[in-house]
């Protein structure tokens, strides 16, 4: 049972990669399709984040880590350097643990 629910999402995979290699190219160079494409992985990746840094299982958790990346987001508002936005959210994490 478990091989027909791998076979199938191979399938399913392939089908979607032909199906994004077979779009003509002038469809992909309008402005909106465009947009779209450069937006989509960062909304992804910060739905990610969120679900990371909010649920524990099935249950919405806002503990440490929520307060870690609220301490990013500032520091990125303030234009701090990448290692800077990752070294704060990591104390503010650490010190709301430790506390």
């Amino acid at each position: 049972m478990i091989w027909l629910g791998v076979l199938l999402t191979s399938a399913g995979c392939y089908l979607l990669k032909l199906v994004g290699l077979s779009v003509p190219a002038h469809v992909l160079e309008r402005p909106a399709v465009r947009r779209t494409a450069e937006l989509l992985p960062v909304a992804l990746l910060a739905a990610l984040v969120g679900v990371g840094t909010l649920v524990t299982g099935s249950h919405l958790r806002i503990d440490a880590r929520a307060a870690g990346v609220g301490a990013a987001a500032v520091a990125l508002l303030l234009r701090a350097p990448f290692l800077v936005v990752i070294l704060t959210a990591v104390v503010v994490a650490a010190g709301l643990r430790l506390v």
